[in-house]
C-alpha cells in the first residue's frame, strides 16, 4: 500500500492540505517503522507522535469549521472522535503484544490509512468546498 499525499487528497484549502501532508507523512513513518521490525517501544513512540499531530490537526480543522459556520461540524467532530478511538485501540493492541506484528500493521492500514484517505476525500473535501463557496458567492 502506498502511503503518500497525492492529487486524490487535495481539498484546495491550503491549511487543510498542508496539515494533511504532515499527518500522512507521520502515518507513513509509523507504518514504515512497524514494517521494518521496530520494537514495541519505538512503535509506541511513533504512535504517540502520530496521535499528538492528529489532535493538533483535528482541533485546527474543527476551529476552521466553527469560524466559517460549517453546517456539518457536529458530524465531522464525531468522525474525528472515531479516528481517535481507532488510535487508542491500536495503543491497547501494542500494550498487549510483544511489538508491532503483521496483524497490527494490517489494523493500522485499515483503521488509520484507509480511514483517513476516505475521510479526506469525503468529509474534508466538502468542508473545503463549503469554505470556497462562502468566500466566493459570486462564482455560483
Amino acid at each position: 500500500m502506498t502511503i503518500e499525499f497525492d492529487d486524490n487528497l487535495i481539498t484546495k484549502n491550503e491549511l487543510i492540505d498542508s496539515q494533511h501532508k504532515e499527518l500522512i507523512d507521520r502515518i507513513k513513518k509509523f507504518v514504515d517503522s512497524c514494517e521494518e521490525g521496530a520494537g514495541k517501544v519505538k512503535a509506541i513512540q511513533m504512535l504517540d507522535y502520530l496521535a499528538e499531530y492528529t489532535d493538533f490537526h483535528f482541533s485546527a480543522e474543527e476551529k476552521l469549521q466553527e469560524d466559517v459556520g460549517y453546517p456539518g461540524l457536529k458530524e465531522h467532530k464525531a468522525k474525528h472522535e472515531e479516528f481517535k478511538k481507532n488510535l487508542k485501540e491500536l495503543e491497547a493492541f501494542l500494550d498487549e503484544s510483544e511489538g508491532p506484528t503483521d496483524a497490527f500493521v494490517d489494523q493500522v492500514k485499515k483503521n488509520v490509512v484507509d480511514w483517513l484517505f476516505q475521510h479526506i476525500k469525503a468529509f474534508d473535501r466538502s468542508v473545503a468546498e463549503y469554505i470556497f463557496i462562502t468566500e466566493n458567492p459570486d462564482r455560483l
